[in-house]
């Protein structure tokens, strides 16, 4: 199938299509005479796994890589297994520095809620959020 209807199948752009070819994702099967890309079925099955596997929060870099071991042959559920647990572990220490920022936040509008911005310093900007000194 030329790059159109790999397009029109999987939902996505022509765009998309020839930027994941680019970077590696995906490649056409070979090319028309006249240069045009052909995609074969597993071009669809393929770009499904690139989609599923962005939804989980892998990088396209670590996509190729997935890729690249399954091209040599090789099963990358392993390697999979592994960036998975690295991202819940990133996943855990953002949702920890969210709720410290939620924390923080909380306080600050508890603060606000103390303070009359007719004694609030011009040299501060603004004494709720004040800088530490």
């Amino acid at each position: 199938m030329r790059i159109g209807e790999l397009a029109a199948r999987a939902g996505t752009s022509v765009k998309t299509i020839r930027y994941y070819d680019r970077i590696g994702v995906l490649r056409p099967e070979r090319r028309s005479e006249a240069g045009y890309r052909l995609y074969d079925e597993d071009a669809l099955d393929r770009y499904r796994f690139v989609r599923a596997t962005q939804a989980i929060g892998l990088s396209l870099g670590e996509i190729r890589e997935v890729l690249a071991l399954r091209d040599r042959g090789e099963t990358p559920c392993g390697f999979v297994i592994d960036l998975i647990g690295r991202r819940a572990d990133e996943l855990d220490a953002r949702i920890a520095e969210l709720v410290a920022l939620r924390d923080e936040l909380s306080e600050l509008r508890q603060r606000a809620a103390r303070l009359d911005p007719r004694d609030c310093d011009p040299k501060l900007v603004c004494h709720v959020i004040a800088p530490p000194s």
